[in-house]
């Protein structure tokens, strides 16, 4: 069981890893190629948001949010092979904040192509959002003291 779920953990991060690894090189002054399509998408949250609240919010700049999103992807990630509960919750906050943010298949009508591209994705990143909150129900479902094996007392006479 401890190979397979360590097995597991590796596949699993493993597209978080490389994804970041991937952004990572990507990365230049600007943010990379990803932030032609951030800045759009953060620029209509923050006007949306500002509007509800009624306060200005201030600006987010596109290249900052993007190195958030590489040190989630990437800690979270290599925290998580090593099954720390920290990962996984570094994991959930990148979920939470760049699924509904990327993947607004809202803005789109039914039946067109990119909204049923983005329904996809966004579906996948809540089934990887799933699969993160089952494992944290699991670690936390172990008692701490089975986690550690006792060891028998010697008997004295």
């Amino acid at each position: 069981m401890g190979f397979s779920s360590f097995l597991g953990r590796v596949l699993f991060a493993s597209l978080f890893i490389l994804s970041a690894w991937q952004l990572f090189n990507e990365f230049d002054a600007n943010g990379g190629p990803i932030s032609k399509e951030l800045i759009p998408k953060l620029t209509v949250v923050k006007k949306n948001l500002s509007s509800k609240l009624g306060v200005a919010l201030p600006h987010i700049e596109a290249r900052q949010f993007i190195s958030v999103i590489i040190f989630l992807k990437g800690v979270g990630g290599i925290l998580f092979v090593f099954g720390s509960t920290v990962g996984s919750f570094l994991l959930l906050l990148h979920l939470a904040l760049t699924t509904p943010l990327l993947y607004d298949f809202y803005n789109y009508r039914p039946g067109k192509p990119k909204y049923n591209q983005l329904l996809n994705e966004f579906m996948l990143n809540t089934a990887l959002f799933g699969a993160l909150l089952f494992f944290i129900g699991m670690k936390n479902s172990i008692p701490r003291s089975q986690l550690r094996k006792k060891t028998p007392k010697a008997k004295t006479v």
